[in-house]
């Protein structure tokens, strides 16, 4: 057999060695086909010549690794979610555990804001620049009957131009009764750079729908919290709405240019900016059916009080923005930019016609016109990154904002960074106006700004990761529960005229041990406030242990371990979905459980496959796991992922 074997290999050689000469014999093209210049482009572009940068103009090099960041990242929302306390369906909002993660804009937004969890904002559009086409595809499973895809195509048609075109898309119906999730969020990029880099833009287009079954909770958590094994079949627990949805759809266009006067680049140069956002919102509340019973024979009541309908509610808020940036800059190498700008912000939000609520008359509209004045200093050179923004309003709706950043790098591996903001905001729309069908979720107010003052201070070191934040809060805006019945849910808009002041201490660290990997990230949260306002963790940690190694002669590389998630008791803010806010709320504490993920990931070239058993100690630790305080977290699962980039 191996005699006969070694002829066939030999007489398959010399028939391969023949027609290879054969081939040889002929006259060779001197012109090569498209497809083989393209191959050779992409033997010859490093990885490198990929990159990924934002509206800042920070720049990362695409990462095709493997590492305990990318299996943190594998979620609905693309990134490390510490801090972060996920829903029980994928698609649905988040509870926020670290404060520190709220971002402040001096500018009145559209408000929903738990709704807009899921929702890319401007400054999460990334733009990019790429050798050769570059394809990104992410998948991962659901709770239940569904998927999430999130598919990338970028390209570069010359060296100046790039686009871009992705959509990510969901459905999940989930493991409790009305809990669908269905999104689909669609973006188009364009860069573009003249050749002495003259004249440059970047701009996008975003489509975004976002669906979500609301059932408000459960109306008997102790039937949850008892382990009954009649109810670990989780659509047999009762909630409070069975046919309730809410949505929110944006389109947004958008565009940042920059033209240099002077045609060539020299030490002192002058530059004309423009950034212009014109978005255009919708949120809807709709609940065909008003009353909610409790248990079989329970008696009907409604959840958020008396109605104007008697069925089929459907609230809708319309939301126009424009913001139209004009800037000058100066440049001086060696001292840096100096700009100066001016900023126009027009909005509108339009919820029907004026009403009468009790002696109240609630307008169907809120609009302003607000323009601001500004300045903006750059520093970058040597190890000092810094920039200083100020700008004040000038028209009758004050605000304003002061920014400061300064990075010192001591050296590739180490580099401090401090952050101040201090902001007086102006009240977000829904703070202000709201128009429902239920009587008491009706108001037209007026508050004052936010008064925000916050100070951080971050060590990024080859030893350990650490950072202090200071937060003082002032004319603080908040939604509460009015309720004076149980079972009832009265959300209103308050104001806390006293002081808040936050303070934060986090620290991260990694631990290697030849294949061995111990990773860690401690949380610490204290807030000093006379009235329990601003509720937060005390505690927030997780601890990834993990081993990684090469196998089928390094063909593959794997990392397999367990992560721990844990944060402590404390009273959790509720949601609302009418608002689709999150409200200070009294009456229940969550947190205080565990929650243990198993995984094993791979890596195949550039294909990265994650495998994941999540929470798999929930039949261990009791029913204790809720996301909100009626909202459990879902029990053990085992879901698969990937993220897959294509070279062409």
């Amino acid at each position: 057999m191996r005699v006969l074997f070694s002829i066939l290999m030999l007489v398959l050689s010399l028939n391969l060695f023949s027609q290879e000469k054969e081939i040889t014999d002929k006259p060779k093209s001197l012109i090569k086909t498209q497809a083989q210049r393209a191959k050779e482009k992409a033997q010859k572009a490093p990885i490198t010549s990929y990159k990924i940068y934002s509206i800042e103009r920070d720049t990362i090099i695409l990462d095709t690794t493997l590492s305990i960041k990318k299996d943190y990242e594998l979620n609905f929302l693309r990134k490390d979610l510490f801090g972060l306390m996920p829903f029980p369906n994928e698609g649905q909002t988040y509870t926020t555990l670290d404060f520190g993660l709220t971002n402040f804009s001096p500018f009145p937004e559209f408000g929903f804001k738990a709704k807009h969890m899921n929702y890319i904002e401007a400054n999460d559009i990334n733009y990019y620049s790429v050798a050769t086409p570059l394809t990104e595809l992410y998948y991962k499973s659901v709770m239940e009957q569904g998927q999430n895809v999130d598919a990338l195509i970028t390209l570069n048609t010359s060296k100046n131009l790039n686009f871009s075109i992705a959509f990510k898309g969901l459905r999940s119906i989930g493991k409790y009764i009305n809990q669908l999730s269905s999104t689909g969020n669609f973006r188009f990029t364009t860069s573009y750079n003249t050749k002495e880099n003259r004249y440059g833009f970047n701009f996008h287009f975003t489509g975004q729908d976002l669906l979500n079954g609301e059932n408000g909770g459960l109306t008997q958590p102790e039937y949850f919290d008892d382990n009954d094994p009649l109810y670990d079949n989780r659509p047999r627990l009762q909630v409070f709405l069975i046919d309730a949805k809410s949505f929110l759809k944006g389109k947004r266009v958008f565009i940042d240019q920059t033209f240099r006067i002077n045609s060539k680049d020299h030490q002192n140069n002058l530059l004309i900016t423009n950034q212009l956002n014109y978005e255009h919102k919708v949120f809807e509340y709709n609940q065909a059916t008003i009353s909610s019973t409790i248990g079989i024979n329970g008696s009907p009541f409604n959840r958020f009080g008396a109605a104007s309908l008697n069925s089929n509610i459907n609230d809708q808020t319309f939301y126009d923005k424009l913001y139209n940036k004009i800037g000058a800059i100066y440049e001086n190498k060696a001292l840096g930019k100096f700009q100066f700008f001016v900023e126009n912000f027009i909005y509108k939000s339009f919820s029907g016609i004026d009403k009468t609520v009790g002696n109240i008359i609630i307008p169907g509209q809120l609009q302003a016109v607000i323009n601001t004045i500004g300045g903006q200093y750059d520093y970058r050179k040597n190890k000092f990154n810094g920039t200083v923004v100020l700008s004040n309003s000038i028209s009758t709706q004050p605000l304003r904002n002061l920014d400061a950043n300064l990075t010192y790098t001591i050296n590739p591996k180490n580099s401090l960074s401090f952050q101040y903001q201090n902001i007086s905001k102006s009240p977000n729309n829904n703070y202000i106006l709201n128009q429902s069908s239920y009587e008491n979720y009706n108001w037209y107010n007026s508050f004052k700004n936010e008064k925000i003052n916050n100070l951080s201070v971050n060590a990024s070191t080859q030893w350990v990761n650490a950072s202090v934040q200071f937060t003082n809060l002032n004319d603080h805006l908040f939604f509460q529960d009015t309720k004076n019945q149980v079972n009832q849910q009265l959300v209103t808009p308050q104001q806390y005229s006293g002081s808040i002041n936050y303070v934060s201490f986090k620290i991260a660290r990694e631990f290697k041990y030849k294949k061995w990997g111990l990773d860690n990230t401690f949380l610490f949260q204290k807030v000093d406030q006379k009235d329990t306002i601003l509720n937060v963790p005390q505690i927030t940690l997780r601890n990834s242990l993990y081993y990684s190694d090469y196998v089928f002669k390094r063909a593959m590389f794997i990392q397999t371990g367990i992560t721990i998630n844990y944060f402590s008791k404390y009273y959790a803010n509720d949601y609302n979905p009418i608002l689709g806010e999150f409200f200070v709320q009294k009456d229940k504490q969550i947190g205080n459980f565990p929650m243990l993920d198993f995984f094993v990931n791979a890596r195949v070239k550039q294909t990265r496959i994650f495998l994941k058993a999540e929470h798999f100690n929930s039949s261990m630790t009791g029913n204790k796991f809720y996301s909100a305080p009626n909202l459990p977290f879902h029990d053990f699962m085992i879901r698969f992922g990937l993220v897959w980039n294509f070279f062409q």
